[in-house]
C-alpha cells in the first residue's frame, strides 16, 4: 500500500492549514506537499516551509491551449513527485485572483492562488481613485478573498478623512477602509487583525501606491525596492517584476504583486459585490421584471435619479461595469469556441496523418 504525501512539519510555516480544501483532498497517492512561492516562464520555485527550491512544471501546463486555470499559480499547493522536484499534481484551491490580460484578446491571466485577504494598496494622493477601487474590490470579493482597502501615504494628504468619506458605499458593504502611512511603525499593528499566524495576503494597486514600502512594514526589514513616484499622476516604476509569496514574522503569507496599469474583468465577477448593492435593491423594486431602466413606466431607479436619492455619477459607473462584464463574457465565449475548433482541428490532421503514415 503506498504512503501517503509527506506533509512536512514546517509547511505550516508557508500558510498550510488543516481546514484547506488542499488537505480534504490528500489521499494515499505518495508525494511532496509543497507551496508555489514564484512562478516563472521556464518553471516554479516552491517551499516545504525549510528549504525553497526550483520545480519543475508538467508536460501537460505547457501544451498551448490548456486553461491558465489549470496550471499553478504563486500561492497555489502541490503535490510533487516522490523522488524528483517535479510537479505532479494541483491540489484545490479557496481562492483564485484572476484578471483579464491587456489587448483584446481577453485571455485569463492568473494573479494568485489561496488568498484569504485582499490588501488593495492606493495611495491618497494622485492615484487615489473610488471607480478604479470599486474594480479591485470586485476581483476580489469574485475570486473569494476578503477585500480591504488600505490608503497609504496618509502624511500627504490632510484631507484623507475625505477620500475615506468618498468610499462609504463600499465601507457600508462591509468594506474595512484602513489609512496610513506604510513608513511608520504604527502600520504592522493596524493591519495585525488580517496578519495572524496561517493567513495569506496579496497585495494589489496601481505603481507607486505604496505596496513595496507596506511589505517592508509588514516585514519589519527593507527588503523590497522602494522608489519615487512621478509628480503628474503619482505614478511609480515597477519596483516590483514578479509575483512572490515571503512569509512574514508573525506566520502570515504575504504575495507581492507587480503594479497594475489596467484592471479588465474577466467575465464572470458580480457588480454588486463593487458595492452596489443598493443599486441592484431599487432595481428589484421596478415596476416591470425585464426594465432597462430607461423610460419605462414605474422605474424606481428613475424615479431614485429624479429624486436626488441616487447619484447620477455612481449610477453611471454602475452601468458602465455591466456593459463591460457583457462584453468579457462574449469575448471569453469567443475564446473558447476558438479553442475547442483548434482542438478538434488538431485531432482530424493527426488523424489523417495516422491514416497516411500509419502509428508510430
Amino acid at each position: 500500500m503506498p504512503d501517503g504525501p509527506v506533509i512536512a512539519p514546517a509547511l505550516r510555516a508557508c500558510g498550510w492549514r488543516d481546514d484547506l480544501p488542499a488537505a480534504a483532498a490528500l489521499d494515499q497517492t505518495s508525494g511532496r506537499v509543497v507551496r508555489v512561492i514564484e512562478q516563472h516562464r521556464s518553471g516554479y520555485r516552491v517551499t516545504d516551509g525549510e528549504t525553497d527550491f526550483a520545480a519543475q512544471a508538467p508536460v501537460a501546463w505547457t501544451r498551448k491551449n490548456i486553461e491558465p486555470e489549470a496550471r499553478a499559480a504563486v500561492g497555489d499547493w502541490v503535490l510533487l513527485d516522490p523522488s524528483h522536484d517535479r510537479i505532479e499534481r494541483l491540489l484545490p484551491r479557496t481562492a483564485l485572483l484572476r484578471r483579464a490580460a491587456a489587448g483584446e484578446h481577453y485571455r485569463t491571466q492568473l494573479i494568485a492562488a489561496n488568498v484569504d485577504t485582499v490588501f488593495v494598496v492606493s495611495g491618497l494622493d494622485l492615484d487615489f481613485n473610488p471607480r478604479r477601487l470599486e474594480r479591485y474590490v470586485m476581483l476580489a470579493r469574485s475570486a473569494g478573498s476578503q477585500p480591504v482597502i488600505i490608503l497609504t501615504k496618509r502624511d500627504l494628504n490632510p484631507e484623507w478623512q475625505a477620500c475615506c468619506d468618498e468610499l462609504a458605499s463600499l465601507c457600508d458593504d462591509g468594506v474595512p477602509i484602513v489609512a496610513l502611512n506604510a513608513r511608520e511603525l504604527a502600520a504592522r499593528d493596524v493591519l495585525a487583525p488580517w496578519t495572524a499566524a496561517g493567513q495569506t495576503i496579496a497585495l494589489l494597486g496601481s505603481s507607486g501606491a505604496g505596496k513595496s514600502t507596506l511589505t517592508n512594514a509588514l516585514l519589519g526589514i527593507e527588503r523590497q525596492k522602494t522608489g519615487a513616484v512621478r509628480e503628474t499622476d503619482s505614478r511609480g516604476r515597477h519596483t516590483t517584476t514578479h509575483r512572490s509569496l515571503i512569509v512574514l514574522p508573525g506566520g502570515a503569507c504575504l504575495i507581492d504583486t507587480p503594479g497594475m496599469r489596467e484592471l479588465k474583468l474577466v467575465g464572470d465577477e458580480a457588480v454588486t459585490s463593487a458595492g452596489f448593492a443598493d443599486v441592484e435593491a431599487l432595481a428589484e423594486q421596478c415596476r416591470f421584471r425585464d426594465c432597462k431602466h430607461d423610460r419605462e413606466p414605474g422605474c424606481a431607479v428613475q424615479q431614485a435619479l429624479e429624486d436626488g436619492e441616487l447619484d447620477p455619477a455612481r449610477w453611471a459607473q454602475y452601468g458602465k461595469l455591466q456593459d463591460e462584464l457583457v462584453t468579457a463574457r462574449e469575448a471569453q465565449e469567443a475564446l473558447r469556441a476558438r479553442r475547442a475548433d483548434e482542438k478538434m482541428m488538431g485531432r482530424a490532421l493527426n488523424k489523417r496523418l495516422k491514416e497516411k503514415y500509419g502509428r508510430r
